[in-house]
């Protein structure tokens, strides 16, 4: 092979290689097997009890790997802006595989452009449900500030 058509296939391996390595190192967790509504439901029940102990009025999503509505309940008296918001945390989470507090986070370091990406949430209450590591869905709250929508989406988790 001459020194012409060597170059390029070097380069093109060391330009891969250093592609793979800053992958690697980003790397997310894997999906696994989505929630079931009967673990959906009682996510959401403990995130019920949670609010409802500091009389808080929210609404609770639960969606799949994907961000699909798996379980949707609201408190009385909550705000109906809440219920978009809701799904949307629980949707970003699950999509995007971390809590929607990074997205607050990377926003404040003046990260990349993040409110350029699609469904991005940048407000707390968004969690991944995890299952051995891996992602199963996602709960989000919305009601109150998002310090407390997150309080209560962990809450939701501790029923796994």
């Amino acid at each position: 092979m001459s020194a012409r058509k060597f170059i390029p296939h070097v380069v093109g391996a060391a330009a891969l290689a250093l592609v793979a390595a800053s992958a690697s190192a980003q790397q997310r967790p894997e999906y696994t097997t989505s929630v079931t509504t009967e673990q959906a439901k009682k996510i959401a029940a403990a995130v019920v009890a949670e609010c409802a102990n500091n009389k808080w009025n929210v609404a609770v999503a639960v969606v799949d790997t994907a961000g699909n509505l798996v379980y949707f309940e609201r408190m009385e008296n909550t705000q109906t802006a809440s219920f978009d918001i809701a799904i949307m945390k629980a949707r970003a989470a699950a999509t995007y595989r971390r809590p929607t507090r990074a997205f607050v986070d990377a926003i404040a370091k003046g990260g990349p452009s993040i409110m350029t990406l699609p469904g991005v949430v940048a407000s707390p209450g968004g969690l991944p449900l995890m299952v051995g590591g891996k992602v199963a869905g996602g709960v989000g709250v919305s009601g109150v500030t998002g310090d407390q929508d997150e309080q209560c989406s962990k809450a939701g988790l501790g029923a796994m």
